[in-house]
C-alpha cells in the first residue's frame, strides 16, 4: 500500500472511531479513539481465532509498513512536540523552573531505578530469566510521562496556571532524559558491558544540552524572520520550517530532537515571539497548531490501540503486565515525591500536587514506540508486552479518572493562584 493510502486508512479509522465516541461513549477524543482501536483489534483477533486468516495478518502487515517507531519519532512527534509547547504559560513555566528539572531528571532517573529494581523481582518470581540491564531499559520505556498525551490532557482539566506549567514542562522535557538512558541502557543490555557514569553525563550533555542549544538557536533566528515579515502566510510557513528544521538538525548531530523542537515551541509561544507576529498570525498559528496536534493524535491513538493485534500475551506474560501496572504508579508516586522533596516541606497542601503529577502520569506513544523498536531477542515479547499494557492502562484508566481526581483538590470555579 501506498503512504498515501496507509494515511487515508488510517485517517478514515480514526474519524469512524471519532464518531462513534461522539454518538456512543462521548469521552475525550483520544480516549475515545484507542477504546474503538482497541475493540476493532480484538474483534480482528477474534475472528482469526474462529476463521484463520480473516483479517489480523493483514493488520500486521499494515502495521509493519507503517512501522510506529520510525513515523513517530522520527516524523510527527516533531510537530506534536512544538504544538504542545507553544500551549505552556513561559512565564509561570520559569517560575517553577527548578520544580521542572528536578522532576525530567532526578524524577526520571529515580523512576527507572525503582521501576528497574522492582520488575527486576517480578520476573524472577515468575520464571524469567531477565538481567538488571534489560530491566533498566524497561524502566527508561517506561519511565517518561508522555507529552502528547499530557499535554493534550491539560487543556480540559482546567488546573492552575502554575502547575499545569509544571506538569506540561516536566513532561515535555522528560522524554529527552528517557531517550538518553533507554540508549546507554540498551547498549549495555547488548554488550554486557558495564555502564558509566562518565558516559551517561556525557551522553545526557550533548543530547540534552546540545538539543536544547539547537531549539534555542533555530528559535532565534525564526524571531528574527518573523520581525522582518508582516505577512501572516510566511509567518506560519516560518513556524512550519522551524519545527521540522530543528528537530532534524538536532538529531542529523545525534542530539535530542524532542528536546529541540521543544525549546523552540516555547520560544515561539512566549510573549516576546508573540509579540513579533501580527494579529492574524496569532490567530492562524495557533488554529493551526491546535488543529495538527488533534489530528497527528487521533492518527496516533489508532496506531497505539490496533498494535494489540501484534502482540501475543502468553499467561505468564499477563501476570508480569498486571503486576507491573501498581507498580508503574506506586513508582511514579515515589520518584515525584523523592525529586521534589529537596525543594519544598511537604505540607498538607502539597498532596494536590502530588497526587495529580501522579494520576496524570500517562505513557504513550513514544514508549510504545521504543518498546518497538527493541532489536529481535527473547527479551523483546516480554518487555514489549509489559510497555503496551502500562501504555494502554495509564491512558485509559488514568485518563479517564485523572479530571475527578484533579476536582477533589482543584474545584471548579478556583482561581489560578497556586497551591503546591
Amino acid at each position: 500500500m501506498t503512504s498515501l493510502g496507509l494515511f487515508a486508512l488510517v485517517i478514515g479509522l480514526a474519524s469512524l472511531f471519532a464518531l462513534l465516541n461522539e454518538r456512543l461513549l462521548r469521552l475525550p477524543l483520544t480516549i475515545g479513539i484507542l477504546v474503538f482501536s482497541l475493540l476493532a483489534a480484538a474483534l480482528l483477533l477474534l475472528a482469526e481465532a474462529v476463521l484463520p486468516g480473516s483479517g489480523a495478518a493483514q493488520a500486521r502487515a499494515l502495521l509493519a509498513q507503517i512501522d510506529l517507531p520510525h513515523t513517530l519519532l522520527d516524523g510527527a512527534l516533531a510537530f506534536l512536540l512544538f504544538a504542545g509547547a507553544q500551549t505552556v504559560d513561559v512565564r509561570a513555566l520559569w517560575g517553577r523552573r527548578y520544580s521542572v528539572l528536578a522532576l525530567a531528571v532526578l524524577g526520571t532517573l529515580l523512576a527507572v531505578l525503582l521501576f528497574a529494581g522492582g520488575i527486576w523481582g517480578v520476573f524472577g518470581l515468575l520464571g524469567f530469566s531477565i538481567s538488571f540491564p534489560w530491566c533498566v531499559v524497561l524502566g527508561a520505556i517506561l519511565a517518561p510521562t508522555d507529552p502528547v498525551s499530557v499535554v493534550g490532557m491539560l487543556r480540559r482539566l482546567g488546573l492552575p496556571g502554575p502547575i499545569q506549567a509544571l506538569f506540561a514542562g516536566e513532561s515535555l522535557l522528560n522524554d529527552g532524559v528517557g531517550v538518553v538512558i533507554f540508549t546507554v541502557a540498551l547498549s549495555v543490555a547488548i554488550d554486557g558491558g558495564s555502564a558509566h557514569a562518565t558516559r551517561l553525563a556525557e551522553a545526557f550533555m550533548w543530547e540534552v544540552g546540545g538539543g536544547l542549544l539547537v531549539g534555542l538557536a533555530g528559535g532565534g533566528l525564526a524571531l528574527a524572520a518573523l520581525r522582518a515579515v508582516r505577512d501572516h502566510h510566511v509567518e506560519l510557513l516560518i513556524s512550519l520550517a522551524l519545527a521540522s528544521g530543528v528537530y532534524s538538525g538536532a538529531a542529523a548531530w545525534g542530539m535530542s530532537g524532542p528536546i529541540a523542537v521543544v525549546a523552540a515551541g516555547l520560544l515561539l509561544g512566549a510573549p516576546v515571539a508573540q509579540a513579533a507576529l501580527t494579529p492574524q498570525g496569532r490567530v492562524d498559528l495557533a488554529g493551526f497548531w491546535s488543529h495538527v496536534d488533534e489530528v497527528l493524535n487521533a492518527l496516533l491513538f489508532v496506531i497505539i490501540g490496533l498494535q494489540l493485534v501484534a502482540l501475543s500475551f502468553a499467561l505468564p506474560v499477563v501476570a508480569a503486565a498486571c503486576i507491573a501496572l501498581p507498580l508503574a504508579v506506586l513508582v511514579r508516586g515515589a520518584s515525584v515525591l523523592l525529586a521534589t522533596l529537596p525543594l519544598y516541606v511537604l505540607r498538607r497542601e502539597r498532596l494536590g500536587v502530588l497526587a495529580v503529577l501522579t494520576g496524570g502520569g500517562l505513557r504513550g506513544g513514544i514508549s510504545l514506540a521504543l518498546a518497538l523498536s527493541l532489536p529481535a531477542g527473547p527479551e523483546r515479547e516480554l518487555l514489549l508486552c509489559v510497555s503496551y499494557s502500562v501504555v494502554v492502562f495509564t491512558i485509559l484508566v488514568q485518563g479517564m479518572t485523572i479530571q475527578p481526581l484533579v476536582r477533589k483538590f482543584y474545584p471548579v470555579g478556583q482561581t489560578g493562584t497556586e497551591k503546591g
